[in-house]
Order: C-alpha cells, then structure tokens, then sequence
C-alpha cells in the first residue's frame, strides 16, 4: 500500500490535494504546523471531512526562527513565506522518513501566488527542504518535473491535474467531484501577513534580544497596545473579555493595573517598565475610563507580590494616541 503525507492547511487546494491522489487508492494522511501565527481549526474541520487523520506537529520555534532572520526575505509584511513553506516541508520530510510514508504532498498551484507559487520559488522551496524528488504537487503535477513516486509508478502521474493560475473554476469542478461540502474562502490566514498585527510584532522584535517567546507574541494579538517614551510596553483592553485576559496574567508574573472609583479597561505590563511610564498608563486608562467630571481616577497596580493604588489625572487622548502601535 502506497502512503503519503499531505500538509493540510484546512484551505480547499489543500484538501483537494488529498482527494486527488486518494482516488488512485492512495493511503493519505494530514499534517498541520502548530504556531501563534495560525489557528489549525480550519485544519480540523477538513480533516473531519475528509475523514483523514490529522497529525499535528509544533511549529513555533521554526517561524519565530525564520521571522527572526528570514534567509529568502519577508513578502508584503512579516512572511518569509518561501522559508516557511520550505521549512514546513522539510519537518514533513522527517516525518515521512520516521512513519515511513512514501512521499510529501502540498496544494499548492502553479502561478496562483506571483511571489510564492511561481515555478521558481516552488523549485526554491523544494531545493531548501532537502525534499526534491519526494514532494508532489498534485494540483499541478502535470506541468512540473515527475517525481520519484510518478516515475516509478506508485502514483499515476496521468491521473493528477494541470491546474495553474489564480482561475477557480478547476477546483470548483473538483468540489463537485468529490462531494466536498465546507470549505474556507481563499485567504491567507497567517497573521504573518497582516500589517496591523505585525506592527506590533516589529515592536517586540525590534525590543527582543533573541527569539520572543511564544507567550509574548499571543499577547500581540490584542489590539490595543502601546510603546511609551521610556520604554515601557503596554495592553489596555478593549472589552470584557480582553479584561479579564489580561487580569488572570498576574498568576502568569504580569503586573496589571485597573481603575477603582469607575468602570474603566484594565491594562497589563508587557516587561520592564520606569516608574514614569506606570503613571502614564494610569493615566491612559484612567482617560478610557467612564470619568465622567472627575478630575482625578483612583488606579490599583497589581503584581503577583502585591497591590497599591494612586490618584491621576486623565490624560488627553491626543496626547497619548501617538505611542499606539
């Protein structure tokens, strides 16, 4: 029984990927990359579909590696996407080696992205994963180079496809073959490739010795944050449920600070912070809070050691609005 690997994203090409080489009789499994610039839910969800098991594998010190020191360069953001698709393939690779799987599979389509799809970069990808020879592209095999397993007959190459370009309609085809009934719109889904949320990625990075923990690039994923001028680095939350999430890091050795004499955001401390740009974040909160004619706002500091309040007078908006990432 011949078996292969397929880097299932949750996206349709991916899942097409899969189905198409299944149809030869293909024994066909998923693998997602776990990391805080992707959600695998959509993953899940086609796998359960596709009634294919799903193996997920721990990404995250790859891409923050990469996004660190990016040896093909970043796209329109922070997405070393060549580098990444390359590393995704090479640990596909090792996982193929050690289940003893006979190749690795991607969706990926000739020409549908200019930049990381042309034929060019998939041969770059395919080069730097040390995986040229075992990585089938099946959407678009009949325009690239056989591989190994085409070659030798445990895949029909007559039967994989000649999709190229950014056209749907091949696929939309394929979904009616094979019966497929959910699937996500085209998009990119990485965060990597969004320009609000890798302004404040830049800003950790740019702050970081080294690679940033895991844990410190989810906090960027609230929206409001700010750079104060000495230095300090800091979340103030939106809602209740950004609230409360910032509350409960105090148990992870975050201080915290929140108003008390008025309803009002909670803020958290990213790292150090000078006793001057404390006092500026009470009283950026203290401006988002429901002060009405107060003039002045009773702030709690919370550290996982203790508590203090203090009273400060609101700041102006247009005062602060600039130190906003």
């Amino acid at each position: 029984m011949v078996k292969g690997i397929s880097l299932l994203s949750g996206g349709l090409d991916s899942m097409l990927a899969i189905c198409v080489l299944r149809e030869q009789g293909i024994e066909m499994e998923g693998v997602v990359f776990k990391s805080p610039f992707f959600d695998i839910k959509a993953a899940r969800r086609s796998a359960a579909q596709l009634n294919v098991k799903l193996h997920v594998l721990d990404f995250s010190e790859d891409i923050l590696t990469l996004v660190r020191h990016p040896p093909h360069g970043f796209g329109g953001a922070m997405n070393p996407c060549i580098d990444c698709h390359a590393a995704m393939i090479r640990r596909a690779g090792e996982f193929m080696r050690a289940e003893g799987y006979d190749f690795v599979s991607t969706g990926e389509v000739l020409n549908q992205r200019p930049m990381s799809q042309n034929r060019r970069s998939l041969e770059m990808v395919a080069e730097a994963s040390g995986l040229k020879g075992l990585l089938l592209r099946p959407l678009s095999a009949q325009l690239l180079d056989p591989t190994e397993p085409e070659l030798d007959g445990r895949v029909d190459r007559s039967r994989l496809c000649a999709i190229q370009g950014r056209n749907r309609q091949p696929q939309l085809e394929l979904v009616r073959k094979y019966g497929i009934t959910e699937y996500p719109s085209p998009a990119g889904g990485c965060l990597l490739t969004e320009k609000g949320f890798c302004r404040k990625l830049r800003d950790l990075f740019d702050h970081t010795e080294g690679i940033p923990s895991v844990e410190d690039v989810e906090l960027m994923k609230f929206s409001r944050q700010f750079r104060l001028p000495e230095g300090g680095r800091i979340i103030v939350g939106r809602n209740r449920a950004d609230n409360q999430a910032l509350k409960a890091l105090v148990a992870k050795g975050r201080t915290i600070l929140h108003t008390v004499n008025v309803p009002g955001p909670t803020a958290a401390i990213l790292g150090p912070i000078s006793e001057g740009d404390l006092l500026r974040t009470a009283a950026i909160i203290a401006d988002y809070g429901d002060k009405g004619t107060l003039a002045k706002i009773v702030v709690r500091v919370v550290t996982p050691k203790d508590s203090r309040e203090f009273s400060v007078k609101p700041f102006p908006r247009d005062e602060y609005a600039p130190w906003m990432l």
